[in-house]
């Protein structure tokens, strides 16, 4: 486990354990749907060739879906942002503060961030505002955060913002909540600049860029976690490294928009072989690939002081903590062993904190995180 929570003395009994499934997220009955799901849409790419293009194959089960248009790839994907505003309104109530401003950036960063990963440039953004009757969108400073929110991140990843959804679903979204969604359409142009695995194999390093926190994922768990807190959401997450930081707070920094770091990549000549969000399923995401390789990590980033106060008051272990959230590492890019400093070095330059934590090896598919003692295997994340 890592270091104790500094305002909670050594004697104190650990509490039993929170999982991310007591929390009420089942991926054991989500992933089988999923499942499902990809192989029926897969039947359906016969449909592309009636208009002259063809889908790209090993994009299926990835985080993006890539269609090959003929002098470039297209790329798209849709995300939800989750359960995130829920502590984003009761953070509003406690405070009188709006935080829709980092929630809108929360929301582009769960469509952007997966789309990077196939090697695709952002280019359009479209919005799903779903709330549960319209008097959401009468409160005007939370509506006017959303909207600059929602701006400056696409400003940020230099895309479009095309248009949207603005739909009031009583009935359906609870009242006086709302479900944000975005979807996003890139280009992969040129065509080298395709990212799915590929070229991914023995001898890659594995370069790690920092989150900023809890990202928009484990959300379920950490609201669980505030019956637990003295305080709730304006419990201090740690008293003498970050005075006045409330657990709420620490909870609704805006999630990394990681685009800048590969547009910067691809401008300084490196093209990654592989590229993994690290959301849902937290550090076993670095097994998403179907090859069978070893992926051996020697280096652990800085855990946020918001994940280690989660960890810590949820009584979880390292595996149970890195198998459920980022724990500090949002992002994971597998470039040739040579070009791992570089790309830590184009990642700081765009402001994004990143290690060489480990390598790709010959071997069964497994991640072994060797600081920590712990493993995942290939039965750990089955996502196709």
């Amino acid at each position: 486990m890592h270091a104790p929570d500094p305002s909670t003395p050594d004697h104190t009994v650990r509490p039993e354990t929170l999982s991310y499934e007591q929390a009420g997220v089942q991926y054991d009955l989500i992933d089988p749907l999923k499942i499902s799901a990809q192989r029926a849409a897969a039947s359906t790419a016969v449909q592309l060739a009636a208009h002259g293009f063809t889908e790209v194959a090993a994009s299926r089960g990835e985080s993006a879906y890539v269609v090959d248009v003929g002098p470039f790839y297209l790329a798209s994907i849709v995300e939800c942002l989750g359960t995130k505003t829920l502590v984003a309104d009761e953070m509003a109530r406690l405070t009188g503060k709006s935080y829709y401003d980092r929630i809108a950036q929360d929301t582009i960063a769960m469509a952007i961030n997966d789309l990077i990963t196939v090697g695709a440039t952002p280019l359009v953004v479209q919005a799903y505002w779903a709330a549960g009757g319209s008097d959401w969108f009468g409160d005007a400073e939370r509506a006017q955060a959303l909207v600059a929110g929602w701006k400056a991140a696409c400003e940020t990843c230099q895309v479009a913002w095309g248009g949207g959804e603005t739909p009031a679903l009583a009935g359906i979204v609870e009242g006086g909540r709302v479900d944000l969604a975005a979807s996003c359409t890139g280009l992969i142009n040129p065509k080298e600049r395709l990212s799915v695995g590929d070229r991914l194999g023995e001898g890659d390093a594995i370069v790690l860029l920092a989150s900023s926190g809890i990202h928009a994922n484990g959300l379920s768990l950490a609201r669980k976690l505030v019956e637990r807190l003295p305080q709730g959401y304006l419990t201090e997450v740690d008293p003498i490294h970050h005075p006045g930081l409330t657990y709420g707070d620490a909870l609704l920094a805006p999630t990394v928009l990681y685009s800048p770091v590969t547009e910067a990549l691809w401008k300084a000549g490196i093209t990654p072989h592989y590229c993994a969000n690290i959301t849902g399923h937290g550090w076993r995401k670095l097994l998403r690939h179907p090859s069978t390789l070893t992926y051996r990590i020697r280096q652990v980033p800085p855990v946020t002081p918001v994940l280690g106060f989660i960890q810590r008051h949820a009584g979880q272990d390292d595996r149970e903590a890195y198998s459920t959230l980022n724990m500090g590492a949002g992002f994971a890019i597998f470039v040739r062993a040579d070009d791992a400093e570089r790309t830590v070095a184009v990642a700081q330059a765009q402001g994004v904190a990143a290690i060489v934590a480990g390598h790709v090896e010959a071997g069964p598919k497994r991640l072994i995180v060797e600081p920590l003692g712990i493993e995942f295997g290939a039965d750990d994340l089955q996502l196709r």
